[in-house]
């Protein structure tokens, strides 16, 4: 699985995420995402060059809590030229936003809702949605397992595996605080997984210090 680092504490893009992408600069991360808030978007433009600077793939998570929010974002993961878009519902239209820009596109599966974003939905109809997503044009989804409110995490991660078959990406996000949740998704066939609060706070790996020794031990566990 790919362990995607995302600049984010409670769903917002870190005020100083241009220090800390420097500060971690020689773990190699391959993979590293931010938030469409918390910060200006001229912060994420430049946010944006510096991680490809790194040599590593960027990822927008779309976190507005309206359709037409949600889309302004879209475009504004278009304009900033990101690797990945994750997040979403409205599909269709974010295809059309993304069309010829070669941004690989994930969305929600299920039903999100607030901020920080929770997960309603049956195992059913994250599969059948996902089947749907995949149909359309989408990369992959972009699952919050961990934030269910209804179902069994791992029912919804296996859910959406077949839903995506095997041509499409699942991504896990939100609330992987744990190795033993890293643990679970790989078996239950998650290609990725994102990781932004837990590292901050050090709750991922109690004890073992600061940031850069917390995504030592989520690397550790891939």
């Amino acid at each position: 699985m790919n362990f995607i680092f995302m600049l984010t504490q409670q769903d917002r893009t870190v005020p100083d995420c241009l220090a800390v992408l420097e500060r971690i600069a020689p773990l190699g991360l391959r993979h590293i995402g931010f938030k469409d808030i918390g910060v200006e978007p001229a912060v994420l433009h430049a946010l944006h060059r510096a991680i490809k600077a790194q040599g590593a793939q960027s990822y927008l998570e779309v976190v507005a809590t309206s359709e037409a929010a949600a889309l302004n974002s879209a475009r504004m993961g278009a304009k900033i030229g990101v690797d990945h878009l994750l997040g979403g519902t409205q599909a269709a239209e974010t295809l059309e936003i993304l069309a010829g820009t070669g941004i690989a596109y994930y969305p929600f599966p299920g039903l999100p809702t607030g901020h920080p974003t929770r997960l309603g939905g049956t195992p059913a109809l994250v599969e059948a949605q996902t089947s749907t997503f995949i149909a359309a044009g989408c990369a992959g989804v972009d699952l919050l397992a961990y934030r269910a409110t209804e179902a069994d995490p791992i029912a919804l991660v296996q859910a959406a595996r077949r839903g995506c078959g095997a041509d499409g990406a699942l991504i896990c996000a939100g609330a992987v605080d744990r190795p033993a949740r890293i643990a679970a998704l790989a078996q239950a066939g998650a290609d990725g997984f994102t990781i932004g609060s837990a590292a901050f706070d050090g709750s991922f790996a109690p004890g073992a210090g600061d940031l850069p020794a917390q995504l030592a031990a989520i690397l550790s566990c891939v």
